[in-house]
């Protein structure tokens, strides 16, 4: 069985497909569903439509009696690149995801909390239907799975990534928490601070060696390896692949996952209307997402002369 994902803007992926999808591809052949997420002049960028969509498939997948397992791929050069940053962070005014009514922070609306959150664990969720689909997922990441890239990656049971992959969450640095907060999970709370104080992507060896992914192979060998542990969880009785996917979330359940990702939404939505969150929309409207996210991801202070005091007492200097 063979499955390619041209990684020249080009899908071959055979077998039955579902056609009611405007953000991902849908296959499923010999025992396997393939979703591909399907934006490729966009790196696969997260739109609006794309969380709803992914979760859909997945349900669709789940709902489909000879479906065993479900891998989820990048159409194009990446795996995803997280938010479209074009549509979310570039155009002035109020947009999905900022409250902010203008380029000057002045004129800026109320922010309510709760109507971020609805949104963005509405989001969390579908991500999250890749973890608690009965069926195992397995994420195929060829190239960038960055920022809420990750997110979707990270929520797959398996992740297999190409050498020259990168993965991360960059917005840790301003404007953004990873709202499914899988980090600290697959990680643990060192490696998770690590990652997550320094915004730094990491390559598929780099993943493995941390233990953020399952394992990593020269890109030419990618499909190779994702289609034979596919079609070796395939061959497994459904019930036998979901008892054991559901023993094991518990553990995490129990944990407080669910808890950890509500505070991480919260948390999210505050780093967008922080004082630096407002700084980085306000530089993403005048000189382009692209050049915003290059300063924020050089090195050098972050919104220098913007941030407040965060201790409500007096430092020793203003005493004297």
């Amino acid at each position: 069985m063979e499955r390619h994902y041209d990684c020249d803007f080009k899908l071959n992926i055979p077998g039955e497909h579902n056609m009611e999808y405007s953000t991902l591809l849908y296959r499923t052949e010999e025992r396997i569903a393939t979703i591909t997420l399907n934006r490729p002049h966009r790196m696969n960028a997260i739109s609006l439509d794309m969380p709803g969509e992914l979760a859909r498939a997945v349900e669709q997948a789940n709902r489909d009696d000879s479906v065993h397992v479900i891998i989820l791929a990048g159409a194009g050069k990446g795996f995803c690149s997280g938010y479209d940053l074009i549509d979310f962070a570039e155009s002035d005014g109020e947009q999905p995801g900022s409250q902010l009514s203008g380029s000057d922070s002045s004129e800026s609306g109320t922010w309510d909390p709760m109507k971020d959150f609805y949104g963005m664990h509405q989001n969390t969720k579908d991500f999250m239907s890749l973890w608690r689909s009965y069926k195992p997922t397995i994420a195929r990441v060829h190239g960038p799975a960055v920022a809420g890239g990750s997110d979707i990656a990270l929520s797959c049971d398996l992740v297999i990534m190409a050498d020259e992959a990168v993965i991360g969450y960059p917005p840790a640095r301003v404007w953004g928490c990873p709202t499914t907060a899988m980090w600290v999970y697959r990680l643990g709370a060192e490696r998770a601070k690590r990652m997550l104080f320094t915004g730094d992507l990491i390559n598929g060896p780099e993943a493995v060696e941390i233990g953020l992914v399952l394992e990593s192979v020269p890109l030419e060998q990618l499909d190779d390896r994702v289609n034979a542990l596919a079609a070796r969880m395939a061959g497994v009785p459904k019930n036998q692949l979901m008892m054991q996917k559901l023993m094991i979330n518990q553990a995490y359940e129990n944990m407080g996952l669910n808890n950890t990702q509500m505070f991480a939404t919260i948390f999210d939505g505050i780093t967008r209307h922080s004082p630096e969150g407002v700084w980085f929309k306000q530089r993403a409207e005048a000189v382009g997402f692209k050049q915003a996210v290059k300063e924020r991801d050089s090195g050098a202070p972050i919104a220098e002369g913007v941030s407040k005091s965060l201790s409500p007492y007096p430092s020793s200097q203003e005493k004297k």
